[in-house]
């Protein structure tokens, strides 16, 4: 399995993510539910957000979580202290797990990276036993993520590169409303639910927004990184000005929506 997300430092993606990922781990977890002496999956864990939010319910019996990245298999390990924990290398769409090991699979922001989510899904479906649950949320890149849509659509107005990295940004896999649930339903989950989370993405000014970006994270500092020193020093200023908005440059918040799935096991 490939990702289209790079991650360079960890350090990096708390900044442009890990943050924003423990805001929402909570609300998730609510909705995928959990149960008392439960084995948990957790497919694509990152700098360990939503690990770490598990481990902090003490009824679970184990919590494995996996991740391509050897960078983020590495962070999650070190901030890791609970026995219960483990953590390892593995590809989303090809678990190194036996049929029916888990009680729940999840995975957080992870499946609109994955070009073959729906492989990744019926891998997920795979290891969690008959009446387990499946559950994942992504981001909606194309209505429910203002303050990156602020700079995709900057640099859109920019340049014809800007505009393909728009037209990749807002249809990566599973964020238009009912594709996920499709998905679920297309590989045997059955009551399928689909439902809307929202956080808040708070800023203390454009440098706590624009710092990891501009070092080469994400899709979007992937696309920085690209660019001669001169253009990158135009999309900066372009994008400060959408940021500053005509006022001070100071903090600001963004209301950011995730898309939400949970299947049961047949």
């Amino acid at each position: 399995m490939t990702s289209s997300f790079n991650v360079h430092d960890a350090t990096g993606y708390e900044q442009i993510m890990g943050r924003w990922s423990r805001r929402l781990a909570p609300p998730f977890i609510d909705f995928a539910g959990l149960a008392a002496g439960e084995r948990i999956l957790e497919v694509g864990c990152g700098t360990g957000s939503l690990t770490l939010a598990l481990a902090s319910n003490p009824t679970l019996g184990k919590i494995v979580a996996i991740d391509y990245s050897p960078v983020f298999v590495e962070a999650t390990a070190r901030r890791n202290t609970d026995p219960r924990i483990e953590v390892q290398q593995a590809d989303a769409c090809a678990l190194p797990f036996q049929g029916g090991s888990f009680d729940r699979a999840l995975a957080l922001l992870v499946l609109h990276f994955v070009p073959e989510a729906e492989k990744a899904i019926a891998e997920m479906r795979r290891v969690v036993r008959p009446g387990g649950v499946v559950a994942a949320a992504v981001w909606d890149h194309l209505g429910g993520m203002p303050g990156m849509r602020m700079m995709v659509d900057t640099v859109a107005a920019l340049s014809e590169a800007g505009r393909r990295l728009r037209a990749r940004y807002c249809f990566q896999p599973m964020m238009q409303p009912g594709e996920m649930k499709k998905a679920f339903v297309a590989q045997g989950l059955s009551d399928v639910a689909e439902t809307q989370l929202m956080i808040r993405m708070d800023y203390r000014d454009f440098d706590d927004y624009w710092t990891p970006i501009a070092a080469g994270e994400g899709p979007l500092g992937a696309y920085m990184a690209a660019l001669e020193a001169s253009e990158r020093e135009r999309t900066e200023a372009a994008v400060r000005d959408a940021y500053e908005a005509g006022r001070p440059d100071g903090p600001r918040s963004f209301a950011n929506v995730a898309w939400a799935c949970r299947g049961i096991v047949s």
